[in-house]
């Protein structure tokens, strides 16, 4: 009796097991001006329902264990994210000074840069036919040059219901743009980030020239990088609490922006 009361219970913990979480990482590739691209789309498998879809840039660094992580940690059942490649398949940056040159040629040229953005959310819209994505519920998140990506994206006039940018840089080469703007737009920099706080002002002018329904939050205490949990320099360090605050702040922001409420 006692073996097969065993038996029972590792079969009921081997369902329980099946049904937890299993994140998928599927590789989405495709190319642009002879330029090919690999990107990450992550999701719950064990979740059957349709749910919204997010463009992920990273930050400077792009495409790496650490990003896709973050994105593991951000999709859990509610959302399916595409952890995007902005810089080209070959170009993988392993320090700072690697990625300050990768992300050099996109600053430089910020139309450059909108045409990548977009592309990538032509690229989720069409993982749909596979992933569970709900294309009536799309948005875009960005982490330090990824902040100002999907700022781009949504400068763009992209079709999405919001983007949130976390410690993004904030400038724009064209603030006309904004009048483009349909998402509704959530902005999140610490009141000490010496690299994007100066800039905080112009933003906000730039926003007031829209139509678009946004909000800038400053994060006392922190700097560069809150999110970031490999950072710890002076200037650039993760901060626990900014961080979940300004997550808690994203998934109130997306749920709003999907549902068409305040």
């Amino acid at each position: 009796m006692r073996i097969a009361r065993l038996c029972c219970a590792l079969l009921f913990s081997g369902a329980a097991f099946a049904a937890q979480a299993k994140m998928v990482h599927k590789p989405v590739e495709w190319t642009q001006d002879g330029t090919t691209f690999h990107s990450v789309l992550v999701y719950d498998d064990a979740v059957a329902a349709k749910r919204p879809g997010l463009v992920m840039v990273p930050n400077w660094y792009g495409v790496n264990d650490l990003a896709v992580k973050k994105a593991e940690g951000i999709a859990g059942k509610d959302y399916v994210i595409l952890v995007t490649d902005m810089y080209g398949a070959t170009v993988r940056p392993a320090s700072d000074q690697q990625a300050m040159a990768a992300v050099k040629p996109l600053y430089g040229d910020r139309a450059l840069m909108r045409k990548r953005v977009d592309l990538a959310l032509e690229q989720l819209k069409a993982q749909a036919k596979d992933a569970p994505i709900d294309l009536a519920r799309l948005a875009a998140i960005g982490f330090c040059f990824g902040g100002s990506a999907v700022l781009d994206l949504a400068r763009s006039g992209a079709d999405v219901a919001a983007v949130v940018s976390f410690h993004g840089a904030l400038q724009t080469d064209d603030p006309t743009l904004a009048r483009q703007i349909k998402a509704r737009v959530l902005v999140m920099n610490g009141a000490d980030d010496k690299g994007t706080m100066p800039d905080a002002d112009k933003f906000m002018d730039e926003m007031r020239g829209s139509k678009a329904d946004w909000q800038f939050v400053v994060l006392g205490n922190a700097v560069h990088c809150f999110t970031e949990t490999d950072q710890h320099s002076p200037g650039c360090a993760y901060d626990e609490r900014a961080a979940q605050r300004s997550y808690r702040l994203m998934r109130d922001w997306l749920r709003g922006a999907f549902s068409g409420t305040p």
